[in-house]
């Protein structure tokens, strides 16, 4: 059965809903520009010595025009501080997948703007989350360095410990065929000198690239002895007397192009189709409400994602709340998951079937997530609520295709989990600004505390302080509503970031095509990564 969409975007709910989404877009924006505009207050430092911005160098190495997804945009914000004016996003770092000399790539770059590149608590997890996208989908790794390293000031023993999965991660990368490639643009010092040594080809500047073990200062520190920078971990004598340099650029932009003639020299290119233009983006603004409590039909999401409109629902009349269809994005068939209202027993049942289904078919799955969990009640729990869910767990754990989850609107309880939540690893998953995520909603979680508690002082004869209980529910709804923001859970990288509604179908497509073109590619494995000689 096709669907024919019926939502109005020009009506007056529709423009309201716009209206709040386009704030919302812009608060994302503003924050993005914020870690740009931060990284830029460096530039006479970066002018002073010749050498180019973190972003510059990232919009030289990628060939014009072509298309580039960033990842993980917000990483830590509201984590080095609670306050949100203040919070710079992006974790020190700046990733995304490109194309370099008509390569698809995983390029990340030190923000060495931002303390001297240091790395971050959150910037840490974010390269190892863009590591494990580049094993997965075969993505040659670029890693544009010039870091301080570990912040000493806010030294943390976990972080050091963690750490090491960055460069176990470069090995792996190495040892499954997938090039990594190395552009020293400054320091790397301790841990961060095994970025280029765990590096199948790196590209040092003269006079700027350092890499050591221990620079000047711990050096004399530990043994006494005496040596310059140049003389301990120079790009002229890495490149002439210990070998760690392949190739020894004069300038920032002479590095850039000698990587982008070593990725050419890869011989990944292939050809790719272009996305035909979506005429229909623009309604993706009208549809969410800012009230999560309000009904939306999430096939009205679907239709507009879909090539020419064309959607094959999948038992329409059954478990009618939990919409399972059938469409096609850029050519990729693709199934759809997705919520008009909890998910009950014959929900969970289609979804299950139908996740088995795509599988059978070999045909990814795209969840959009607009759930308030699992039904509840009595009804519910004696139809066997629980053990249906679970089967639905089961499938989604278990699918033998690739996974894509776009978090549109609520995503609340064990729906985060039956919806291919970030804990079931999904290949790539994107939230809207609109998106909330929470084990339930402020309110709910507040009057059931507020329950529990009355019940253990009347069970004491003691009767409630409706001050202080107004004060605590208060509270909990703060905490609830603060957490389940798309913006803090991105921060969290709960997400891969936060996009624009009216981008979904693009990135979906990007997506796609990167997936499809890494079972495609041919790679050579090997026992041991390229060891440095």
């Amino acid at each position: 059965m096709n669907f024919a969409p019926s939502w109005n975007p020009q009506s007056a709910l529709a423009l309201q809903r716009r209206e709040a989404m386009l704030a919302r877009i812009q608060a994302l924006r503003a924050l993005e520009q914020r870690s740009a505009d931060k990284s830029a207050e460096a530039r006479p430092v970066f002018d002073k010595r010749g050498q180019l911005l973190p972003r510059e160098r990232v919009g030289l190495l990628l060939d014009p025009g072509e298309p580039y997804l960033p990842l993980c945009s917000l990483a830590g914000y509201l984590q080095d501080t609670r306050e949100a004016e203040s919070s710079v996003p992006g974790g020190g770092m700046i990733a995304g997948i490109g194309f370099v000399r008509g390569v698809r790539c995983m390029v990340v770059a030190s923000d060495s703007g931002i303390d001297a590149g240091a790395i971050q608590a959150m910037g840490l997890d974010k390269i190892l989350r863009v590591q494990e996208l580049a094993l997965q989908n075969r993505l040659p790794f670029i890693h544009l360095v010039e870091s301080a390293g570990a912040n000493l000031m806010r030294y943390r023993v976990e972080g050091f410990v963690q750490g090491g999965a960055l460069f176990r991660n470069l090995a792996r990368l190495s040892a499954a065929g997938i090039p990594v490639i190395t552009v020293q643009h400054g320091s790397g010092t301790a841990g961060g000198a095994y970025m280029p040594g765990l590096s199948d080809v790196v590209i040092m500047v003269r006079g700027r690239s350092r890499a050591f073990l221990a620079g000047p200062p711990l050096l004399k520190a530990a043994t006494g002895e005496v040596a310059t920078e140049e003389e301990l971990g120079g790009a002229e004598m890495h490149s002439a007397v210990s070998g760690l340099g392949e190739y020894l650029a004069e300038d920032d932009r002479h590095a850039l192009g000698i990587a982008r003639e070593v990725v050419a020299r890869t011989g990944g290119a292939q050809p790719r189709p272009k996305l035909e233009s979506d005429p229909n983006k623009e309604d993706l603004l009208t549809l969410m409400p800012s009230n999560l409590r309000e009904p939306v039909d999430m096939r009205e999401v679907m239709v507009r994602l879909v090539d020419d409109g064309s959607l094959l629902e999948f038992k329409p009349l059954y478990g009618a709340a939990t919409v399972c269809a059938q469409g096609s994005i850029a050519g990729h068939a693709v199934g759809f998951i997705s919520n008009n209202g909890p998910i009950d027993v014959p929900g969970a049942n289609k979804a299950t079937h139908f996740i088995q289904w795509m599988c059978q078919l070999g045909q990814p799955i795209v969840y959009l997530q607009n759930t308030t969990g699992y039904m509840v009640g009595k009804e519910s729990e004696q139809a066997g609520m629980i053990k249906h869910g679970s089967k639905m767990i089961q499938a989604v754990t278990n699918a033998t295709v690739p996974q894509f989850t776009i978090q549109c609107g609520a995503s609340f309880g064990a729906g985060n989990y039956g919806m291919c939540g970030r804990g079931y690893a999904p290949r790539f998953l994107f939230s809207w600004p609109s998106a909330r995520t929470a084990v339930m909603g402020g309110e709910q979680a507040a009057r059931t505390m507020q329950i529990v508690s009355e019940a253990a002082l009347a069970r004491k004869g003691v009767l409630p302080d409706a001050v202080q209980a107004k004060a605590q529910f208060d509270k909990i709804v703060n905490v609830f509503e603060s957490q389940a923001d798309a913006f803090y859970t991105s921060g969290l990288l709960l997400d891969d970031g936060v996009i624009d509604p009216r981008d979904t179908r693009a990135v979906l497509a990007f997506c796609l095509d990167t997936v499809a073109e890494a079972e495609t590619k041919s790679v050579r494995p090997m026992q041991f990564g390229v060891a440095r000689m």
